[in-house]
């Protein structure tokens, strides 16, 4: 308030505080009033004219302090429409940049639960209670449900062991207000439940109550009655004192307990879950948190934490791109074998035209892909949609972390994918395994009715073998030569001397790739393939005999081991090949002895330039001498390599053509359902390898151990041996075995950006490198091995064991015997990968465990398991997934979709490592086990699934499972999934 005076200074200060602006004047005055709900005397305030008043009253009804907390209210809640596409940096630097109004949100905030003296709903029974967390806006005045605890059955104290967390990425703020509700829940089944009583309160309360923890009243939606309290305490994250430590007791038999939960060391954890190394390819996460009690009645702080994966579709894109290339590629050889006669030129248009469908297939796919944003899983309800046939269903990885008193914290990683399959093609004639057999049995028929040339698959694959080294090899050979020129023009022997070693070794290798005799017979079937070809005895393409037929001793002196059905001619020059690829030996040698008398020459320069006489005589070689030596040399080395190339890669093409020609259509779709098996199962590992390498950056036992040896991955599968299971699991463990083709590499990244940070796969259908970059501070500090670009090898195995109704009807009625067979086999490649590590790594640096079993007495018991004839022997997966942890590998579950078996699975998995590695309490493991599966991340796996929180088991179907895989009641019933 001031004097009449326009510069005068303020005579009094009214402070807007619970005050409300009334408009209070007649028809001759203007005036309003200020009424205070203190009960202080009101202000009365005239104006000049009545729009001067009407303005005043707007101007002070904004300035008062309930106006200016209505406008960050608001503010926040524009804040958190508008979180869901901006970053988490540029809200909280717009935060900054704005001032106090805009309030920043807060790191991980999580607290749990535990309730006192709940009025009884009826006299003889006591409340089932669950409280249903959510957080108010105030702005719109509404509720949004944010999660759930447990039931706890049958008492008036119930103590809550699932928290609530709000991870950094949610907008949340000490003015937000959150609200508790209380339930007692009568059949479980049913989900009836009854209202109990509820109560708010604010973020900023809880953090700035005393030892961070409030009590609050529970009362009737009247707000008349109260029916019990709830305690509330913030989780911190932090060293605990031992004294902390001993006041989180529990008087089991009362249910009373000190709510304080801390847990040890959990600021780094934190950093290390959610840093953008991480960011970079991990999305949307999950977070559940529970504590529970330790045999030494301690509290263990336990945080799940699930997340999507950008490289479910971001591998298969990059996969199908190869494809289309190395299909191109294909036609384009096809077209250069030059003229062929009418019956191998009709085939071959055949096969080019079926390579063209093919590839406008695939382009068709990447277009669709390429238009698809948001999400990064495929929902298992989309398993069978063509267009996502290539994408991995419901990829998702999952972190169990522990922190207890006075440990060290421990994570846990799994990653869960549904079984690699070609749900879109279908089971009916089952799966890859069974359908590639069915063909390389019935491919010697087709070779027949098409008059081709039967090859083996041992020598096809060959044949893409050498067809590959030629393309690794050509292109270096040539880029060899031309260093080895420009080191002699700058006539120094040290580089000329390097230059010719390794183009030596890599011409070595090259001659070496193509000295088998498979090029040099089908060189000669080539022959008999063009037009000009004229067999003078009449005689036709013969199919492949078991030798009761063979060809002259004249007409074929060098016949293969596996085959006599390469056609031999008389006329055909059978050493001419063994000249060609000599040529680029003998090429070779004439560059070596030529470096060797320009070394001597130049020695013997040296000697004589000493002596004044001979000064004017000795004309030193220079430069342009050295190159002017070599250059015809390393011109005759390439015509010769271009030469072997030509011949070897139209003999290799023309095997491959008769592979594609005996069984033109089913060989193709053969070749696409590998194609999108084998991208899910990539896709799988890509994620599982990239996760490991990023939690065991800091471990130098573990790098060791990763280029010495390579990484095991191991793939759990609950598939059943029956039905329609039966074909996954066929399309799986081809799918899985095909994975030996693939070696990572680790490279520096570009930047650390995080499209800089994706895996890049390249290579082809035999062979594929998968690139992972790490940004530079990151890079630098590993092994010198991995920095140099050496290929870390990967060894998957796969382990099955079925556990539903229908593997009980397989067990009974069916055949098992595709199990037994998996499981025998993928045992002796852990056991082989265990001896191989033993030998090269020392064992001390592998993982320390609880639980001091050898691996050695593992590996028995598992070969024991799996010889054993038992129904259901989940033990098997038990000691699999135990042997794989203790060896440092990565941890895949799989069932159809990944969603409900897999879910049960995960959950026993995690208890099963809290008990054995944590001391988890006996009495708590079965209720740690519900908690995970009612309110964890896996019922939030299925949500995301198919837009329902509930488990596609019915009773029946339970019945056949094991005890420990069923979940809990209510939490399950017949869903579309």
């Amino acid at each position: 308030m001031k004097k009449p005076l326009q510069k005068s200074d303020p005579a009094e200060v009214v402070v807007l505080e619970r005050c409300h602006i009334v408009e209070s004047g007649d028809n001759r005055n203007a005036a309003l009033s200020i009424k205070f709900e203190s009960g202080d005397p009101d202000l009365y305030l005239q104006a000049f004219t009545e729009s001067d008043c009407k303005s005043w009253i707007a101007a002070l009804r904004e300035a008062n302090s309930e106006g200016l907390q209505k406008k960050i209210l608001h503010l926040q809640q524009l804040i958190m429409e508008m979180k869901e596409s901006e970053p988490a940096d540029c809200l909280a630097r717009e935060a900054t940049q704005a001032g106090p109004i805009l309030i920043p949100k807060l790191p991980h905030v999580e607290f749990s639960l535990a309730c006192r003296e709940l009025a009884a709903p009826a006299r003889e029974r006591k409340p089932n209670a669950v409280v249903q967390v959510a957080v108010i806006n105030t702005q719109e005045q509404s509720l949004t449900a944010y999660s759930n605890t447990e039931i706890v059955e049958g008492t008036r104290d119930p103590l809550f062991l699932t928290g609530v967390t709000f991870p950094p990425e949610y907008a949340i703020c000490e003015e937000t207000r959150v609200k508790l509700t209380v339930y007692d829940v009568k059949d479980k089944s049913q989900e009836t439940r009854s209202f109990l009583g509820c109560t708010t309160f604010s973020v900023g309360d809880l953090l700035k109550s005393k030892d961070q923890q409030l009590t609050l009243s529970l009362r009737t939606s009247d707000g008349t009655n109260t029916v019990g309290t709830v305690v509330v305490s913030h989780l911190k994250m932090g060293e605990i004192e031992d004294g902390e430590v001993d006041q989180i007791a529990a008087d089991a038999q009362g249910q009373k307990y000190t709510l304080v939960c801390e847990a040890a060391s959990h600021g780094t954890a934190n950093d290390k879950d959610n840093n953008p190394l991480m960011n970079a390819v991990f999305k949307n996460p999950v977070c559940k948190v529970y504590r529970f009690q330790t045999v030494d009645s301690k509290w263990m702080f336990v945080r799940e934490q699930m997340a999507e994966c950008t490289l479910s579709f971001n591998i298969p894109k990059q996969l199908i791109t190869l494809y289309i290339q190395e299909d191109m590629r294909r036609i384009q050889e096809l077209k250069d074998l030059g003229d062929l006669s009418s019956h191998w030129d009709n085939l071959r248009k055949e096969v080019i035209n079926h390579y063209g469908q093919m590839i406008s297939s695939y382009q068709e796919t990447l277009t669709e892909l390429n238009k698809l944003t948001g999400s990064s899983f495929k929902p298992s309800c989309s398993k069978a949609e063509k267009y996502l046939e290539f994408i991995p269903i419901n990829l998702h990885t999952q972190r169990m972390r522990v922190s207890c008193p006075r440990k060290t914290d421990a994570a846990y990683d799994v990653i869960t994918v549904g079984a690699p399959a070609a749900h879109f093609q279908g089971f009916k004639n089952g799966g890859l395994q069974r359908l590639l057999s069915r063909f390389e049995a019935e491919k010697k028929n087709f070779s027949t009715a098409y008059q081709c040339i039967y090859y083996s698959p041992e020598n096809t694959a060959k044949a893409k073998e050498v067809l590959t080294n030629i393309g690794l090899l050509q292109p270096l050979i040539s880029s060899l030569a031309d260093q080895l020129l420009q080191a002699s023009q700058q006539h120094s022997s040290e580089l000329l001397k390097e230059a010719l070693k390794t183009l030596s070794d890599k011409t070595e290798q090259f001659v070496h790739a193509l000295k088998d005799e498979l090029v040099k017979n089908a060189l000669l079937a080539l022959y008999t393939a063009r037009p000009s070809y004229v067999n003078k005895r009449h005689s036709t393409v013969c199919n492949n005999v078991d030798g009761n037929e063979s060809p002259s001793k004249e007409n074929c002196p060098h016949p293969l081991k596996r085959q006599d059905s390469i056609p031999h001619h008389s006329e055909y020059d059978e050493e001419e090949w063994d000249r060609v690829w000599v040529n680029v030996a003998k090429s070779l040698n004439c560059i070596i002895a030529m470096v060797d008398r320009l070394e001597e020459h130049e020695n013997n320069n040296q000697e004589t330039a000493t002596d004044p006489k001979l000064a004017d005589v000795i004309t030193s070689h220079t430069s342009w001498d050295w190159q002017e030596q070599l250059y015809p040399l390393v011109v005759t080395l390439k015509d010769c390599v271009t030469e072997v190339v030509d011949r070897a890669k139209k003999s290799m093409t023309f095997v491959l053509l008769q592979e594609a020609a005996c069984s033109i259509h089913q060989g193709l779709v053969l070749k696409q359902r590998r194609d999108v098996v084998f991208s899910q199962a990539l896709a799988a590992l890509a994620c599982g390898f990239v996760m490991r390498l990023y939690a065991g950056l800091e471990d130098k036992g573990f790098l060791q151990q990763l280029h010495l040896v390579g990484l095991i991955a191991q793939f759990e599968s609950l598939l059943s041996t029956y039905s329609e299971e039966i074909g996954m699991l066929e399309d799986m463990e081809v799918g899985i075995s095909d994975l030996q083709r693939v070696t990572f590499k680790i490279t520096e990244a570009k930047s650390e950006d995080p499209n800089d940070l994706q895996p890049i796969v390249s290579g082809r259908r035999d062979y594929y490198t998968v690139e992972v970059p790490l940004p530079r501070e990151v890079f630098d500090v590993l092994p010198n091995e991995i920095k140099e670009g050496k290929p870390l090898q990967v060894y998957p195995v796969l382990f099955n064991v079925g556990i539903n109704q229908q593997q009980t009807l397989a067990e009974r009625f069916g055949d098992i015997s595709l199990q037994e067979r998996i499981n025998q086999k993928n045992f002796e490649i852990l056991d082989g990968y265990y001896k191989s590590l033993s030998e090269k790594v020392p064992l001390q640096y592998l993982p320390c465990f609880q639980t001091q079993s050898d691996l050695k007495e593992l590996l028995e018991t598992l070969q024991q398991n799996i010889l054993t004839k038992k129904r259901k022997n989940v033990e098997i997966l038990w000691l699999a997934g135990t042997i794989c942890r203790r060896l440092n590998g990565v941890r895949f579950t799989s069932c159809k979709s990944a969603k409900d078996r897999t879910s049960m699975s995960v959950t026993l998995e995690q208890c099963a490592l809290l008990r054995d590695e944590h001391e988890l309490n006996k009495d708590y493991f079965i209720r740690a086990l519900d908690c995970m599966r009612r309110e964890g991340c896996r019922i939030e796996n299925v949500q995301k699934n198919i837009k329902c929180r509930k488990y596609a088991f019915n009773m029946l179907q339970l019945m056949a499972f094991p005890k420990c895989y069923r979940p809990p009641e209510g939490t399950y019933g017949k869903v579309d999934s």
